[in-house]
């Protein structure tokens, strides 16, 4: 009888499936002391080391469960506050200070996590017992072209971070939530949709209209999962191209979500510089009101809203990112199983 079920697989989904780097936090919340944050399912710890580089490991010292992220960062190591346990960046114990020479040191027990520091985030990589050595971690066009500015935008909703993928996955809600909006007040309030498929991923996007409204979400593949939008700004916007949005969300618990946006646009020299004038000082607060629309309306949603949709043509962009999700879990969890490893 296999162990992969329906329970398994949502308790995957719950905390993110696996083999994939995930936003863990904006760059500024680690400086030089060690910072405890809630990712993925675990506790974990963040320092720096003597490069500025960040580290992450589980927060759990293996002599007796106490947080590391309450001792010393000692470089590529981290001190345990209680006994002065010594774990390294890669999760081996390096020195047990009050037993020397202990069957502990040497003994690699404690998770840790590969990351990446870019773009004003800090990135960490979550594979599974199959799959250790991160893959290969690629931005998407707005932020890895110089052609473009961004802003990062961050902030925590309450929430199962899927609802976020299914609000952002959904262009129609923009005509009608954010029909106040300076850059969402176009377009027609009846359409019909369409999946097209990609090499990375899909895009959902209305038939017979663009560059109008909240046209369509892509959804990318790139070692991180991404979704982008593109919406036509007016005159007041400023001088420049479309109002691109470059998403990833990371669940923090069951009830609480991580939520990236970088606000891109594609200007240079002057323009550049007057647009990011511009986008601080009128259109940033614009763009923040239409953000907690969202937020407040999905934190509004029942836990198990999802189990009792009705859904229609409008949501065929949301079923399909849903299976795409479940697709990845199931099969990770076979291949777990298949090779007598833990369910994760």
């Amino acid at each position: 009888m296999t162990a992969v079920t329906n329970q398994s697989i949502g308790n995957l989904l719950t905390k993110g499936v696996r083999n994939v780097w995930y936003p863990i936090c904006p760059s500024h919340f680690l400086g030089e002391k060690p910072i405890s944050l809630r990712r993925l399912g675990f506790k974990v710890v963040l320092w720096r080391d003597v490069a500025g580089r960040p580290v992450m490991l589980e927060d759990h010292c293996p002599h007796r469960g106490a947080p590391l992220s309450m001792g010393m960062p000692l470089g590529d190591r981290i001190a345990c506050g209680y006994h002065g346990v010594e774990v390294r960046k890669d999760g081996t114990v390096v020195t047990v200070p009050g037993s020397p020479g202990c069957k502990l040191e040497g003994k690699n027990c404690v998770k840790s996590f590969p990351t990446e520091e870019r773009h004003g985030v800090i990135f960490a990589y979550a594979g599974d017992a199959l799959h250790p050595e991160p893959i290969e971690l690629q931005f998407p066009e707005q932020l890895s072209s110089p052609e473009y500015s961004s802003f990062l935008c961050y902030c925590e909703w309450e929430g199962d971070y899927r609802y976020v993928y299914d609000n952002v996955m959904d262009p129609m809600h923009g005509t009608f939530l954010h029909k106040q909006s300076h850059s969402m007040s176009f377009g027609d309030t009846t359409a019909t949709f369409r999946v097209r498929e990609t090499p990375t991923g899909f895009v959902f996007e209305k038939e017979g209209q663009r560059n109008v409204n909240f046209d369509w979400t892509e959804f990318l593949d790139t070692g991180v999962h991404w979704m982008r939008l593109e919406i036509p700004y007016p005159a007041t916007g400023g001088p420049g191209g479309n109002f691109h949005i470059i998403g990833a969300y990371t669940p923090i618990t069951e009830r609480r979500a991580a939520v990236f946006h970088w606000r891109c646009r594609k200007v240079d020299g002057w323009q550049r510089d007057t647009w990011r004038f511009l986008y601080k000082n009128r259109l940033e607060a614009r763009h923040w009101r239409v953000l907690e629309q969202d937020r407040v309306m999905l934190e509004q949603f029942e836990p198990d809203a999802n189990l009792r949709e009705n859904l229609y043509q409008h949501d065929m962009g949301v079923a399909r990112l849903r299976r795409v999700f479940r697709t990845k879990a199931e099969a990770q969890l076979k291949a777990l199983e298949a090779a007598g490893l833990p369910l994760q």
